[in-house]
C-alpha cells in the first residue's frame, strides 16, 4: 500500500495533536487570575526531584477525629505543625520524614473545649508540648499512593503508627519545588495514656504541602 505526501503530512499532524493533549491535560493549566510566576500541581511525581523539603505551616492541616459516644465524629484541628522530609525518590530507604505537632494549638467548635482537651486531664500539653511522628519505612504502592511507617509519640508514649499517603500534586509552585499529600492513620488510644473515654481507635488526617529547600 502506498501512502501519500499528504497522508503522512496527515498523520504526523494527528500524532503531534495528540502528543500536544496528552501534555496538556498532564500539566492544566491555572485557573485564570494567578500570577504568571506561579506553577500548578500535577499528579506528576517524576516533578518531587531529591533533595530536602520543609513543611509548609501554612498550608497544612493536622485533624483528629474521636469518636463522639458513637453518635459522631468530633473533629479537632491542630494549627501548629513544623516538619522536615528528606526525598530520595531512587532509593526510598534513604527518605526520611520528621514531624512535630505543638499539642497546645489544638483548636475546636465546642466553646471552651480546646483548653480542657490540651490540659491535664487530657493531652498535658504543659507537660508534653509536642507530638512527634519519625519515619523508619517508606513504600511506594503506584506512582501517586504509598505508605510511610514509624513512630508516633504523644505525651512521652511511642507506639508504630503506618500512614497511607496520596499525592496531591506536584510541580515548581512558586519558584521551588512542591508537593502536597493527603495522609491518614488510626492511633489506640491506650497506647499514649489517654483517659478511659477514649475508647476507639482514634485517626489523624493530614493534608500537607512541602516546599523544597533552597
Amino acid at each position: 500500500m502506498r501512502i501519500t505526501r499528504n497522508a503522512a503530512h496527515a498523520a504526523l499532524m494527528a500524532l503531534g495533536l495528540s502528543i500536544a493533549a496528552g501534555a496538556q491535560q498532564a500539566h492544566a493549566a491555572c485557573p485564570p487570575g494567578l500570577p504568571p510566576q506561579v506553577a500548578c500541581g500535577t499528579k506528576d511525581m517524576s516533578a518531587v526531584t531529591a533533595g530536602t523539603y520543609k513543611l509548609d505551616e501554612s498550608h497544612t492541616a493536622v485533624l483528629a477525629r474521636v469518636s463522639h459516644i458513637d453518635y459522631s465524629w468530633s473533629v479537632f484541628r491542630f494549627d501548629r505543625a513544623a516538619g522536615t522530609l528528606a526525598w530520595d525518590p531512587a532509593d526510598l530507604g534513604k527518605s526520611k520524614l520528621s514531624v512535630t505537632v505543638q499539642t497546645a494549638s489544638v483548636a475546636t467548635n465546642v466553646a471552651g473545649f480546646a483548653a480542657q482537651i490540651a490540659g491535664d486531664s487530657m493531652l498535658k500539653s504543659k507537660a508534653f508540648p509536642e507530638a512527634t511522628f519519625v519515619s523508619k519505612a517508606f513504600r511506594r504502592i503506584d506512582g501517586t499512593h504509598g505508605e510511610v511507617e514509624g513512630d508516633f509519640t504523644l505525651m512521652g508514649k511511642t507506639a508504630p503508627v503506618t500512614f497511607k499517603v496520596e499525592l496531591v500534586g506536584a510541580g515548581a509552585g512558586f519558584g521551588h519545588p512542591r508537593m502536597g499529600v493527603h495522609a491518614s492513620a488510626w492511633i489506640k488510644p491506650q497506647d499514649h495514656g489517654l483517659p478511659p473515654m477514649f475508647v476507639d481507635p482514634i485517626e489523624l488526617v493530614i493534608d500537607a504541602e512541602f516546599e523544597k529547600a533552597a
